[in-house]
């Protein structure tokens, strides 16, 4: 055997060295084919993410190809921070979206809305001096960038008005809080007991992540006060209204029937856009909510949905063509026939931020949520007030309800300035939470009941309130006949309910200047047109059709009441127990109808707006709504007759006997005065408009 020579072992030996690495050589460019591959694959999914608005989900992607992409391809890394930034800025993850864009900034890859868009991010933790600097850099790309500008501006003036305060006081709610986000609470019930807020906790209907947030979609959820007035846990709503969809920010019609809320469908191919819908209330269930069709407008968002007091204005979030830039807030006439005539708030209210989140106070005061006008960084909440030259006019409120943050999604408890709002303040991952708030005020309020006399409530009635300062307002009443308003001092009002069907009722009230809150509480019984009407307290001396003195005070109503209504004539009815003889009665009743005919004829009542009739104990009372407050052993329905008394005790017999000795009238006609002798309708007053404009333009829209 031949043994080889050192030079054959050492030309071997290079030869296999050659070998293994022209090996390893192919092995690594394999490798980084593959990471190649592996990052543009990202890239793509990332992209499409970000094409469908799941800016989570988008966001892990470029991070993965961010990570897979060498140290030494710079722009490419720059460029994938930039998205990352866009994402993580998109889903409030202020903290990533500042070291993504630090990032942007030391690869090369930035431009002026680079440091506009980092600006804004430090402003949310409260590093004004930082994004200062940034807005400035911001500026010297963009000189004529407003959210630049403002920006600065608002960079520069955060501490000092952080510092100055407020007298509000703000309470993070942990009762209604879970470890995700709950916002947009709205208080929903005649005595503000119950609060709906939108939530995305484990509880949420669905077991999917939602692409956008990399929680569950929102559900909407309820808490309500006990017996003691304690907030309890919140609890799911076992009802259509809640689906696998985002379902978020309920508003409330102002007769309480209605829910309008924001819903965003899932389409795992298309674009999500938001949508506003309508759920519908009944036996106290909310129902499936349906599309509400504001705009033929396919490829624009609809949030946000919020009621104007007078329930006559949807008002809504938008970023449809037409508008200022970014988000707007809209409105849209609600009417008998659906909706119509769609206007943008303009300015001062939009501007080229987002405006979001409208709500209203109940005296009007329009408050929302804003990124566009300085504040203390984030969305701020501003108030927009109508001034004497019916446009609006914005205010600051301050801190601590505004913070660093994003504070946002008022609402507000009747007329008083407290109630609850939104904020992801103090949370490092962005969560919004419900926090409580109160501004201490000397608020002055009438709290006013109609209802028909003697009967039910009256929800569908309308109140009409005027003041000699020019206040001029259409009231709605709520489900339980009440209304409530915030009324000056040193005003004199004139208050008229008005419902179809029933005669009208008008009070005045004079306002006195106080030191503390106060209420006005009022009464506007209506009579009705269909059935009698009770005269209360009108007293006879015993078996004589003489008017005792204390009638006077019921009468002198009935003056007014007629006075108020003068196409009306009414049937004055008078009526016996059944005791005695039946003859006797009759003419005893007619001639105690005659006496308050006579009583109401000298105070200026027309004598054929009136006809007395004494009906003796022909007609027994029939028991309605408004008696049994006070003779609940009585029910709805009950007739007074002979046979149905005698079975009751003798005390309760007399009482029943006292119900049936009344004084009564109807109405008969609604048209007196109406037509001449030829029977052909005169001239009606027409009602004086008011010279400024249109009472249904009531605030100027730009």
């Amino acid at each position: 055997m031949e043994i080889p020579t050192t030079e054959a072992i050492n030309g071997l030996r290079f030869r296999y060295i050659s070998m293994m690495k022209k090996t390893l050589t192919a092995w690594v460019l394999a490798a980084l084919c593959l990471v190649s591959c592996g990052v543009d694959k990202n890239i793509r999914k990332g992209e499409k993410f970000l094409q469908l608005g799941e800016y989570y989900d988008a966001a892990a992607q470029f991070k993965t190809a961010y990570q897979r992409t060498p140290p030494k391809e710079r722009d490419k890394r720059g460029q994938l921070s930039a998205k990352m930034a866009h994402c993580y800025d998109r889903i409030n993850s202020s903290e990533r979206a500042v070291a993504a864009l630090r990032n942007v900034i030391r690869y090369h890859q930035d431009d002026g809305e680079t440091h506009l868009m980092l600006a804004r991010n430090l402003m949310k933790s409260g590093r004004y001096a930082e994004a200062e600097t940034e807005f400035r850099a911001a500026i010297d790309s963009m000189p004529d960038h407003p959210l630049a500008t403002q920006g600065l501006k608002a960079a520069q003036d955060a501490p000092r008005i952080k510092e100055l305060g407020s007298k509000y006081t703000v309470k993070r709610m942990e009762i209604f809080n879970s470890r995700r986000a709950d916002y947009s609470p709205m208080l929903f019930g005649d005595e503000f007991d119950q609060l709906f807020f939108s939530s995305t906790r484990n509880e949420a209907q669905g077991d999917e992540l939602s692409g956008i947030t990399g929680t569950k979609n929102a559900d909407i959820f309820v808490s309500e006060k006990d017996e003691k007035g304690r907030w309890q846990r919140p609890r799911t709503i076992d009802s259509g209204l809640n689906s696998d969809f985002d379902e978020a920010t309920p508003a409330f019609s102002v007769d309480g029937r209605e829910m309008y809320l924001t819903q965003c469908p899932t389409d795992p191919s298309y674009p999500r856009y938001a949508q506003i819908a309508v759920s519908k209330r009944s036996d106290a269930a909310w129902g499936k909510p349906t599309k509400l069709e504001i705009s033929r407008d396919t490829l624009s968002s609809f949030a946000h949905p919020a009621i104007s007091p007078d329930g006559n204005w949807l008002y809504f979030v938008s970023d449809m063509p037409g508008g200022k830039g970014g988000l707007d807030i809209w409105r849209v006439r609600i009417t008998g026939g659906g909706l119509g005539g769609v206007e943008n708030l303009g300015e001062p209210i939009n501007t080229p931020g987002d405006e979001m989140f409208p709500t209203f106070r109940p005296n009007g005061d329009l408050y929302f949520s804003s990124n566009g006008h300085p504040g203390l960084g984030g969305l701020d909440i501003f108030i927009a007030k109508v001034g004497k030259d019916r446009r609006y006019h914005l205010e600051h409120p301050g801190y601590p309800l505004n913070s660093q943050g994003d504070d946002f999604g008022m609402t507000f408890e009747g007329p008083h300035n407290r109630g609850f709002f939104s904020s992801n303040r103090g949370d490092g991952r962005g969560w919004d939470h419900i926090y409580s708030f109160e501004l201490p005020e000397v608020v002055q309020t009438v709290k006013g009941w109609v209802y028909e006399m003697d009967g039910y409530e009256l929800p569908a009635a309308e109140v009409f309130m005027v003041g000699d300062d020019g206040t001029n307002l259409k009231l709605s009443v709520k489900g339980d006949g009440s209304f409530e308003q915030v009324v000056d001092p040193g005003v004199n009002y004139i208050m008229l309910a008005t419902c179809k069907g029933y005669l009208n009722h008008r009070v005045e009230l004079h306002v006195d200047s106080v030191d503390q809150s106060e209420e006005y509480t009022l009464q506007f019984p209506l009579p009705s047109i269909r059935v009698p009407v009770l005269i209360d307290n009108i007293f006879y001396d015993f078996d004589k059709a003489t008017l005792r003195p204390e009638s006077k005070t019921a009468l002198d109503d009935l003056v007014k009441l007629l006075n108020e209504n003068p196409n009306v004539t009414i049937e004055l009815s008078a009526h016996t127990d059944y005791k005695g003889r039946a003859e006797y009665n009759k003419r005893l009743s007619q001639r105690r109808a005659e006496s308050v005919v006579a009583y109401l004829t000298e105070h200026g009542i027309a004598r054929d707006r009136l006809t007395p009739v004494g009906y003796g104990k022909e007609k027994p009372k029939t028991v309605r709504k408004k008696m049994l407050e006070r003779y609940p052993w009585l029910k709805e329905g009950d007739v007074l007759t002979e046979e149905f008394i005698k079975k009751l005790d003798k005390d309760k017999q007399e009482i029943c006997n006292q119900i049936n000795r009344r004084t009564e009238f109807i109405v008969l006609r609604t048209t007196y005065g109406m037509f001449d002798e030829k029977g052909n309708l005169k001239t009606m007053p027409t009602p004086k408009r008011d010279e400024t404009g249109d009472d249904d333009d009531l605030i100027l829209i730009e």
